[in-house]
């Protein structure tokens, strides 16, 4: 019975949201959760490079991101862990994940893997061929260019399950959903279909 209080198993569903930048160690992190919590796993580098090759095609991460979401949520209705392995680079991501989260009854958990410049560069170089298929090919500049748009969490960020108002111009985190990741709606694209 302790092993799966240990677990969250016979309470409410719960998302784990990993944050951070490329090669903090979210995936691994990642794996490791899935593993004790007996949850689904959904990394998008993971299903990006079979889908699109190395190549990031504009705009199919957002797609791809959408729809892994809503499996999360139909995974997480049906009373199973999800751990998303997204990096999430915003705030308002997150709270929007958070919201999404207890809009199905699931408690969430953001976990945030720190990395500094250095430690990071030597982790990006040290990839092994065996991790071609599901990492993206990354430079210095590039790092550095990700480093300025990274939001990091605040400590009351990843103490608290209090999820912030939506940004000015959204009346829900629903409607920012529906700006940021259309693809994670249900039903999406049966409009679509009805129209052609």
């Amino acid at each position: 019975m302790l092993e799966g209080l240990e677990t969250g198993q016979g309470s409410a569903p719960r998302m784990f949201v990993m944050v951070g930048l490329p090669a903090a160690g979210k995936t691994s992190r990642a794996r490791e959760l899935a593993s004790a919590w007996s949850a689904l796993r959904l990394t998008p580098d993971e299903w990006m490079i079979p889908l699109f090759g190395q190549e990031q095609p504009e705009g199919k991460r957002n797609v791809l991101e959408g729809r892994l979401i809503w499996l999360a949520l139909c995974a997480l209705r049906i009373g199973a862990n999800v751990v998303l392995d997204f990096g999430v680079w915003s705030k308002d991501e997150r709270s929007a994940l958070r919201a999404l989260a207890a809009s199905v009854g699931a408690t969430s958990e953001l976990v945030y893997l720190q990395v500094d410049v250095e430690e990071q560069w030597r982790r990006v170089k040290a990839r092994s061929p065996a991790d071609t298929p599901t990492t993206f090919e990354m430079t210095q500049a590039d790092l550095g260019r990700w480093r300025q748009i990274f939001q990091p969490p605040e400590a009351i960020e990843l103490e608290t399950a209090d999820i912030d108002a939506p940004p000015a111009g959204f009346d829900s985190w629903a409607a920012w959903v529906a700006q940021r990741w259309p693809t994670s709606l249900p039903g999406y694209g049966t409009a679509r279909r009805l129209l052609e």
